[in-house]
C-alpha cells in the first residue's frame, strides 16, 4: 500500500507532464485514491448510508445472526379493515327503575315497629313496619256510621215500597225514602275507598264492619320482592304519607347510566354492544348494549343520557359504583396497524418499517386510538407497506443500544 502512496503523490507533483494523457490519466488517479482511502490501511474509511442512519436497524452484520433467529421477527403488511372509534365515557351502576319500589306509609301516623331492616330480602306484602295513627281510626269510625246508615236507610226503603203498595204512604215519601237510601249508600261506598287509600283491604273493611272493632295501627308492606336497599326511619318517628319509609329492589339487573359529550352523541345507537369496567371489580370487563339514548341535550351539562342494562344474579355489582362504557362507534375502513407494532418513544408514536428481510427502519406515525387490539393510521403508512408487527420492542432496543442509548 506504500508504493501505491508514493506512486500516487509522485503522479501528482508531476501532473503537468503527463497532461497529455488527459482522462485517463484523471480516472486512474481517482480509482487510485478511492482504494487507498477506503483500504485497509487508510485513514478515512467509507461507512455504508445504512450505518449512518440512527432510524436503521441492520440485522445483517456479523453477530446479529442469533437475535434474527431468537426474536422471530415477523413481518406484514398494512392492511385496510372495518375500524370504529371506541368512546370511552364515565358512568355508574344504577337501580333498574323497574324493578324497584320506594315504599311509604299510607296514613300518618308515629312508627310504633320497626320489622325489616336493610340487606333483607322481602316478598311482597311481607310487613315491613306498622304505624300507630289516629286518622285511621277516625276513618274506621266514619265508615261504621256510614255502613249503619246505609243498612237502615235500606231497611227504611224496603219498608216504604211495602206501604205504598197497601196505600198507607204517598209516592212522595217513598222517593224520599229511596233517595235517602241511595245517598247513604254512596257515603259508605265513598268511607269503604277512603278505608282502602288508607291501607286497608276488602277483608280487612268487612272484618270491620262485621266485628265493629276499630284498629288504629297501619301496615306498612313491601309492594315487590326484593332486598331492602334503604330504611329512613327509626322508632318513635312521625310520618306522613308523602314520606319514603322503605326502598326495595330487586338487583338481579342493574343499569349502567352515563352522559355523553353532545360531540360524541352521533356515534350511539340502540342496541350497540359495549363493554363496561367497574373499577370496584378490579376492572372486570361486562357485555351490554344500549337500551336507551336520549332524545334531548342537557343545556347545562351538553350531554345526552346513554344507558344499559346487566345481569347481576349475585349481586356484585352495586348501584351508586362508578364504571367506564367503552361504546363502539361507527365502522369504517382504514388502514390499520396491530397494538404490537407500535413503539411509544418520547410521547410519540412509531413503527419499524421492513426495508429488506434484514434491515428495519424505525418511521414516525399518527394513531388514532386503539379498539380491538388494532389502532388506525392516521398519517405516516399506506396500506401495502410491510412492517415489523412482532418484537417491534426488542428492535427499538436494539436500535437505542447500537446509538449507545441502551
Amino acid at each position: 500500500m506504500s508504493t501505491l502512496h508514493d506512486f500516487l503523490r509522485s503522479a501528482l507533483q508531476r501532473w503537468p507532464r503527463w497532461a497529455r494523457y488527459g482522462a485517463p490519466l484523471a480516472l486512474l488517479v481517482a480509482a487510485g485514491l478511492w482504494f487507498y482511502l477506503s483500504g485497509p490501511g487508510g485513514r478515512h474509511p467509507v461507512t455504508p448510508a445504512s450505518a449512518l442512519d440512527p432510524d436503521v436497524v441492520d440485522l445483517s452484520a456479523p453477530g446479529s445472526e442469533a437475535l434474527m433467529r431468537d426474536w422471530k421477527i415477523q413481518v406484514a403488511p398494512v392492511t385496510v379493515s372495518p375500524y370504529s372509534e371506541t368512546l370511552r365515557v364515565t358512568g355508574r351502576v344504577d337501580f333498574d327503575e323497574q324493578r324497584v319500589s320506594r315504599i311509604g306509609a299510607n296514613v300518618t301516623g308515629r312508627v310504633t315497629e320497626i320489622v325489616a331492616v336493610p340487606g333483607q330480602t322481602v316478598k311482597r306484602g311481607e310487613l315491613l313496619a306498622r304505624i300507630n295513627s289516629t286518622e285511621l281510626g277516625q276513618s274506621q269510625l266514619s265508615y261504621l256510621k256510614a255502613r249503619a246508615a246505609d243498612e237502615l236507610a235500606r231497611n227504611a226503603y224496603e219498608r216504604a215500597q211495602l206501604l205504598y203498595k197497601e196505600d198507607v204512604i204517598a209516592k212522595a215519601e217513598l222517593q224520599r225514602r229511596q233517595s235517602e237510601a241511595a245517598t247513604a249508600r254512596a257515603e259508605r261506598r265513598a268511607m269503604k275507598e277512603q278505608l282502602q287509600v288508607l291501607g286497608m283491604t276488602p277483608a280487612q273493611i268487612e272484618t270491620l264492619g262485621e266485628e265493629g272493632k276499630v284498629n288504629t295501627l297501619s301496615s306498612v308492606v313491601a309492594s315487590a320482592p326484593g332486598v331492602v336497599v334503604e330504611r329512613h326511619i327509626v322508632q318513635g318517628q312521625v310520618v306522613q304519607p308523602a314520606e319514603v319509609l322503605f326502598t326495595v329492589a330487586d338487583l338481579s339487573e342493574v343499569w349502567v347510566t352515563a352522559l355523553v359529550p353532545e360531540r360524541d352523541a352521533g356515534l350511539l345507537a340502540l342496541g350497540q354492544k359495549m363493554q363496561i369496567e367497574v373499577p370496584a371489580l378490579r376492572d372486570a370487563h361486562l357485555e351490554g348494549k344500549l337500551i336507551y339514548v336520549g332524545e334531548l341535550v342537557s343545556p347545562d351539562s351538553r350531554t345526552v343520557p346513554a344507558r344499559t342494562s346487566i345481569p347481576n344474579p349475585e349481586r356484585q355489582l352495586k348501584p351508586g359504583m362508578l364504571a367506564t362504557m367503552l361504546i363502539a362507534g361507527k365502522s369504517v375502513d382504514a388502514p390499520v396497524v396491530p397494538a404490537s407494532a407500535v413503539v411509544h418513544e418520547e410521547n410519540s408514536d412509531y413503527v419499524f418499517v421492513s426495508l429488506s428481510p434484514t434491515r428495519f427502519r424505525l418511521t414516525p406515525v399518527t394513531l388514532g386510538p386503539e379498539s380491538g387490539g388494532v389502532l388506525p393510521v392516521l398519517t405516516g403508512l399506506k396500506a401495502g407497506i410491510p412492517i415489523v408487527v412482532d418484537q417491534a420492542f426488542h428492535l427499538n432496543n436494539e436500535r437505542k443500544k447500537r446509538l449507545g442509548g441502551g
